[in-house]
């Protein structure tokens, strides 16, 4: 699926080029970028469906709106910069006998 977005007289692309048991392969802005499922995990069990409907979100971003699932196009160009932190909470704990 591909989507255009209309910005200053010039078309802004994102495609899904590839999707394997590694990840995703995608078209944004004329770049490609590899989405590995060990940066993106939620996107491993997806269906291609809701993958394959990726669009533009403003001139910085991308979103997939079946999965809830936003990336700047920042964090594809340099990964290393969003590091992926899951943070927890007291809820977390919640009903887990300690031992």
């Amino acid at each position: 699926m591909q989507t255009n977005l209309k910005s200053n007289s010039a078309s802004t692309l994102v495609c899904v080029l590839m999707i394997n048991a590694q990840g995703i392969m995608l078209s944004v802005q004329g770049h490609d970028y590899f989405l590995s499922y060990n940066r993106i995990p939620w996107m491993q069990d997806a269906p291609i469906r809701s993958v394959l409907n990726v669009q533009m979100s403003g001139s910085d971003a991308i979103e997939w709106p079946d999965l809830d699932v936003d990336l700047e196009i920042e964090s594809l160009r340099h990964p290393e910069r969003y590091p992926l932190i899951i943070k927890r909470n007291a809820m977390d704990f919640v009903g887990k006998s300690s031992q």
